[in-house]
């Protein structure tokens, strides 16, 4: 380590701790903290003397950083110099690039999905296209981040890239695209469009910069074209974002000065209301809000402040369960520290956080929050709501289950093979929302699958290898080893058979597949639409205005 590096180390070190000293003594034993300090101190510097090897102080000091947050939650997290252009996309949505989603597959990373209206798309680049060079430079055995990191760059600026796609006779060509990058905005709306006679939807994926705008926009786009009887907000999925956007979309559908969720933790200056603070878009227009178990953070505050102020019906699954709000903390030489600061409690006064990882079990697991322990609350019409584990649906789906069949195809990638195949050899389709399979084209695909590698183990066969793992502890299987191999052979899955079972599911998916392929993300959204069962159902309860009503009076 040369004397640069070991100053800096030492610096960043002393700073941090005389950082950290003043502010946490008023809250802990000011000797605890010296003593313990003292000892990591102590502990590099012999390391540092004594080690066989030169240590190196950044990955070191990094790792112990680490470890030291993950004792805490998941959401508290250490971010160098070097990440901090990744945590800026995160939070802002904005980078520098060709906008496109790429992904490994072998030797090669390829395009997976391009962003509409970005460079990617607009050159033509397709998902299947494989890169072989980025400014003259082989991109063979490459890594995802490290192709990324060489596609990224400074808006306005050239990148060459070689590629080779499928042609329809099952070659490859290579092509050459110039692309200039631009900044890249990703959406927070990917999609919004009536989903049924006067019921818009819209899909909100995200909660960075400008999240409240676009569902605003999209909202006023199609009521300045019908004179809508609903609308559903599909946040399935949305893992969350900034807290000011999450109060900007409940913005769009409740009044001005409306508390939308307060914030308590350790430091009074967290302690705070957020109320909106805009006029609002449409405060008398039936919601129905979409959400499932990935729904979380921002999307918790939205649904749930939108269930407490019986402003909307909740239809889907329980929600994660993540009440809690970070914030990030300045580090010396560019670094951050993204910190659980406070809970954030919404309009009814509950917290939905559904893990206290203050309190872990003694093999230092986390432990949920049990029913017994939850709290009950009223919503503003008196409806009774409860805390400690996510959002409860006002109307509860079952999720849809992918047969074991399915999820091979999709993780083998072989739906995502197909599609390409298929754009290859078709010019065009009709609209996205229109394009369905025949019955010869899924027969097609079968027989297009029967010189794929791919498999799965069905329930059934599941349990009776566990069974028969029981059977041999317990000196069983000898006495009944032919019935065992009898039930096996019965049992063993026909994929021909399982392909025709789960037709109605493998095709629907492989359809979406297929739209993106011409359509891009709109056009896999416009698809699915069709088949989407909990969609048809907010449609069903938006088009029965008694029954939205029952749902959102008091029990």
């Amino acid at each position: 380590m040369n004397m640069q590096s070991r100053k800096k180390t030492i610096l960043t070190a002393t700073v941090a701790v005389i950082a950290f000293v003043s502010l946490a003594f008023t809250h802990v034993s000011f000797f605890e903290i010296t003593k313990n300090l003292d000892i990591f101190s102590t502990l590099y510097k012999e390391l540092n003397t004594y080690y066989v090897d030169t240590l190196n102080a950044d990955k070191l000091m990094q790792a112990g950083a680490v470890a030291m947050l993950e004792d805490l939650d998941p959401y508290t997290d250490f971010i160098p110099e070097e990440d901090m252009d990744e945590y800026r996309i995160q939070t802002t949505g904005k980078y520098g690039g060709i906008g496109a989603i790429i992904g490994t597959r072998g030797e090669w990373v390829m395009v997976t999905e391009p962003y509409e209206g970005c460079p990617a798309a607009k050159a033509g680049l397709r998902a299947g296209d494989k890169i072989i060079e980025v400014n003259g430079k082989s991109a063979k055995n490459y890594k995802t981040d490290e192709v990324s990191a060489m596609l990224k760059g400074k808006p306005g600026t050239n990148v060459d890239i070689k590629i080779k796609r499928l042609q329809a006779d099952g070659s490859e060509a290579e092509l050459m695209v110039t692309l200039t990058r631009e900044e890249i905005k990703i959406k927070n709306v990917p999609y919004y469009g009536l989903v049924d006679e006067k019921i818009g939807y819209i899909r909100l994926s995200n909660f960075t910069d400008r999240a409240g705008a676009e569902v605003k926009l999209a909202l006023q786009s199609m009521e300045g074209k019908e004179k809508l009887k609903g609308v559903i907000l599909d946040l399935r999925g949305n893992p969350g974002g900034l807290l000011n956007e999450a109060i900007n979309v409940a913005n769009v559908f409740v009044d001005r000065n409306i508390e939308i969720v307060s914030t308590r933790g350790k430091m009074s200056e967290w302690n705070k209301a957020f109320f909106t603070t805009n006029d609002p878009t449409d405060t008398k227009l039936p919601v129905v809000v979409l959400a499932d178990g990935g729904s979380a953070s921002a999307s918790e505050i939205v649904s749930g402040s939108l269930q407490d102020l019986d402003r909307a019906v909740i239809i889907g699954q329980k929600t994660y369960g993540k009440g809690l709000v970070q914030s990030t903390r300045p580090l010396p030489f560019g670094a951050k520290l993204k910190i659980t600061t406070a809970k954030y409690y919404i309009p009814s006064g509950r917290c939905i956080q559904a893990i206290n990882y203050a309190e872990r079990n003694e093999d230092g697991s986390v432990k949920r929050i049990p029913d017994s322990l939850k709290v009950a609350f009223k919503t503003r019409n008196g409806r009774t709501v409860y805390d400690g584990g996510g959002i409860d649906p006002d109307v509860a789906t079952d999720p849809e289950k992918l047969a074991n069949i399915t999820i091979s195809l999709v993780t083998k990638s072989l739906m995502f093979d197909y599609a390409n195949e298929y754009r290859a050899k078709h010019e065009k389709i009709s609209s996205a929302k229109s394009f369905a399979l025949t019955d010869a084209q899924y027969e097609d695909f079968m027989k297009w699958l029967n010189k794929k590698e791919y498999d799965y183990t069905t329930r059934s066969e599941k349990l009776l290898e566990e069974l028969k793992t029981v059977a041999e502890k317990e000196n069983y299987y000898t006495t009944v080893a032919d019935d065992f191999d009898a039930m096996k052979k019965s049992m063993t899955h026909d994929k021909q058979n399982d392909l025709l079972k789960e037709k109605q599911q493998i095709k629907s998916m492989l359809e979406e597949e297929i739209s993106s392929r011409y359509y891009l993300n709109t056009g896999r959204i416009e698809n699915s639409i069709g088949h989407d069962n909990e969609i048809k159902k907010a449609v069903e309860v938006l088009r029965d205005e008694k029954q939205m009503k029952q749902i959102l009076a008091k029990k």
